[in-house]
């Protein structure tokens, strides 16, 4: 049995059809982990969709009023660039529900895992980019107001800057934001993050796991979080159809030891959501999502032989 739970929801999947965003990937990854023996179904645990009031921490009411009743406007939906449907904000609100249950489980043994969530693009009062609620907030702010934590970390390792999280947590001092991401690529405007690192195009292995390392080092001297949610996307891949890095699969890999590495051994308990990733291949995403599962794994195993 894993050192840690898995949470998944078959309504993860938005039900998109033919789009760019395989959301199906969530089923696939699931499938992935069963089928290689990495994980037995018991290591897989459901949550509970997030309730209205969880997102009403975190979201404007009259968003939250058009998302549950479908008033959303032809712009809105453009910006949104997914159609709308009952079953994807169904998923929504599921995988919300997943990034506030593996926020917990973190703060029971150090580490929580949630195939879905990382829809860091939601603004409060609108979504973007495939993104209409902000999951990584709406799970601060449930922990945060059960005063399980005061103060938060999110670590956004998906190529897009995660510019709806930067907005929602701006001038609050409880939640420290990290983005490191390509420079040139959307979304065009940028909200600051806590700490922003700006990659160019093509950034390979070497260059991004540098930044990044010196980045979070950086903001774990100047910033003490209770829980830290490290937003594992897929998409810095080199063959990224969304993305321009040059990021191999090892380098990848390396990102997560990386992250996870730094917080299990400083005792920060770690929340992963995983993001993006657009592929050519659909199985490179899924393969990269079971390489972030493996690396939790293998890093967890040497925190409790250390």
């Amino acid at each position: 049995m894993l050192p840690f739970r898995l949470v998944y929801h078959p309504h993860y999947d938005l039900h998109l059809g033919p789009h760019v965003f395989p959301s199906q990937k969530y089923r696939l990854l699931r499938e992935r982990l069963l089928h290689t023996k990495f994980a037995t179904e018991q290591d897989f645990v459901e949550p509970e969709p997030a309730t209205d009031e969880d997102i009403l921490r975190v979201h404007d009411p009259v968003w939250v009023d058009k998302l549950k009743h479908g008033t959303l406007s032809y712009h809105e939906i453009l910006k949104l660039e997914i159609p709308y449907s009952r079953q994807t904000m169904d998923a929504f609100w599921t995988a919300a529900g997943g990034t506030i249950l593996a926020a917990r489980m973190a703060l029971d043994s150090g580490l929580g895992f949630n195939l879905g969530g990382g829809f860091h693009h939601a603004f409060a009062g609108h979504g973007e980019g495939f993104c209409a609620i902000n999951d990584i907030a709406v799970a601060v702010r449930r922990l945060q107001k059960d005063a399980a934590i005061r103060r938060a970390m999110v670590v956004d390792a998906d190529v897009h800057h995660g510019n709806g999280t930067a907005a929602i947590f701006a001038g609050d001092s409880s939640v420290f934001t990290l983005s490191i991401h390509q420079a040139n690529n959307y979304p065009t405007e940028k909200p600051l993050s806590s700490m922003d690192i700006h990659l160019p195009d093509g950034t390979g292995d070497q260059e991004y796991l540098e930044r990044l390392q010196n980045g979070l080092a950086a903001a774990l001297t100047m910033f003490r979080p209770e829980l830290l949610v490290y937003v594992a996307g897929a998409d810095p891949y080199c063959e990224d159809q969304l993305g321009g890095l040059s990021v191999t699969f090892q380098g990848l890999m390396e990102r997560d030891r990386l992250v996870l590495g730094r917080a299990v051994r400083g005792k920060i308990p770690v929340a992963v959501v995983l993001a993006g990733g657009y592929a050519e291949n659909v199985e490179d995403t899924i393969t990269i999502h079971a390489n972030t599962a493996r690396v939790a794994q293998e890093v967890l195993a040497v925190d409790l032989r250390g």
